[in-house]
């Protein structure tokens, strides 16, 4: 697979897949901006996601993480992006992700689950995390399937690997070693 190397990079997945981390190691060894939802928010709007949750609903959330992703896609030079899990439900970013690289990341729930655990930012839509977890999958995985140009299982690959598969993939070449 080989694609231009001026296409923005996507990193997608269900909450707890490790976007940020896997996004953060393409963007510094390709020398690309990091345009992350959450800490991108969190700076534009005073709020985590958690918190637009709780004071503003889930629409009002979705809608900013559309909108992050919208203007994510626009820039140029092209950046690398750690993009919400509920913008994949929208067609017009569906379509508009034709035009980048798509990775996907994986795991079972349980463990998806347990790293949700570890940060405070994510938003818990219902006590029961697997739950949660589980219809999101069901409603977001084909979606997922749909736009994904590489899939990866976080549970069985680390960071590092994932990062340096995606390029190998790509037949893009680091400007700097992954994880320097």
């Amino acid at each position: 697979m080989t694609q231009d190397p001026g296409s923005p990079i996507v990193v997608m997945g269900l909450m707890g897949s490790g976007k940020t981390s896997v996004a953060r190691l393409l963007s510094a060894a390709l020398g690309r901006v990091l345009r992350d939802s959450d800490p991108d928010m969190h700076e534009r709007y005073g709020m985590s996601a958690a918190e637009m949750l709780r004071e503003l609903g889930a629409e009002v959330l979705h809608d900013r993480e559309a909108e992050h992703l919208r203007e994510a896609l626009a820039l140029r030079p092209a950046p690398v992006i750690a993009a919400a899990a509920s913008t994949i439900e929208r067609p017009e970013l569906r379509e508009a992700l034709q035009a980048a690289v798509v990775v996907v990341l994986d795991a079972p729930d349980e463990v998806l689950a347990e790293r949700m655990l570890s940060s405070g930012h994510r938003p818990h839509f219902e006590k029961d995390l697997r739950a949660m977890l589980a219809k999101q999958r069901v409603r977001r995985g084909p979606l997922f399937a749909e736009v994904a140009d590489l899939t990866f299982d976080v549970a069985r690959h680390k960071p590092e690997e994932i990062a340096g598969r995606v390029l190998d993939s790509l037949g893009w070449t680091a400007i700097r070693p992954i994880g320097e």
